[in-house]
């Protein structure tokens, strides 16, 4: 049984490469043999990346996210294009809206937003979208702008009504579940899984963030915590963990387009 982290910052974890080296090794020794790797920032993408590139399994997304609205770097439209086209880079992302926090004003955070959808339908890769109360605007966005080859909504926080809308809209969506899920209080999140379809899921620890509530006396998230979130699911969904976990596994190789 094997698993894929869609969404990890592995260079919020631990600064070192050392660290990050024991990081993904202890993810393998779980079953976690894939972890995309992500970062807000092109700064940190080019760091990470130059950390990470030759390790086997790990994948990397290149993007600008809402919180670098006002500074996203120079030339960073040219750095997005060149960064697609190095080994092991599978989607532009993350980017997206949130209006949680002072991040620039929307109307900057959508022009951030649609030009990495048009980069991500360019270059023929999935988009990872962070989406926080922005769910109208996003839904709005991708009716006309949504890349062919899909969207993945990570950590997803909408609630079931909201991801039918995206389905019934024909979207080619995604929706990738963090250590969030497995908290008690987390309604939308548990009415959501029950209401959509297997091979539209995803799971992603969002490490170091989201600590699934197994280890929640942890003072940060690992990849090799995502079992514990997958194993809540197959709870929920009362199906069968190994059938589950293939199910996922084909998932997500599909929408990043790697051999499975």
């Amino acid at each position: 049984m094997q698993f894929f982290d869609t969404h990890a910052h592995i260079g919020l974890i631990y600064d070192s490469p050392i660290e990050q080296f024991r990081v993904i090794q202890q993810a393998k020794s779980a079953g976690v043999t894939r972890i995309v790797s992500i970062n807000n920032s092109l700064h940190d993408f080019k760091k990470e990346y130059t950390v990470l590139k030759a390790k086997a399994g790990i994948y990397h997304a290149v993007g600008v996210g809402p919180s670098e609205v006002t500074n996203p770097g120079a030339d960073w439209i040219k750095t997005i294009e060149e960064s697609v086209k190095l080994p092991n880079v599978v989607a532009i992302g993350e980017t997206g809206l949130d209006y949680c926090k002072q991040y620039g004003d929307k109307r900057s955070q959508i022009e951030l937003f649609i030009t990495q959808l048009e980069l991500a339908q360019k270059h023929n890769l999935p988009v990872i979208i962070h989406n926080r109360e922005a769910g109208q605007d996003i839904f709005d966005i991708l009716k006309d702008r949504i890349p062919e080859k899909g969207a993945i909504f990570h950590c997803y926080s909408e609630d079931g009504a909201y991801a039918k809308k995206c389905l019934d809209a024909g979207l080619n969506v995604y929706f990738s579940f963090a250590g969030n899920l497995t908290y008690r209080n987390a309604r939308n999140l548990h009415e959501t899984v029950l209401s959509v379809p297997t091979d539209r899921m995803l799971l992603e620890t969002e490490s170091p963030f989201m600590i699934p509530a197994e280890f929640r006396e942890k003072k940060r998230t690992m990849p090799a915590m995502l079992p514990s979130t997958a194993k809540f699911l197959a709870e929920m969904l009362e199906t069968d963990l190994e059938k589950l976990a293939d199910q996922l596994w084909k998932n997500s190789c599909k929408v990043f387009n790697l051999p499975e």
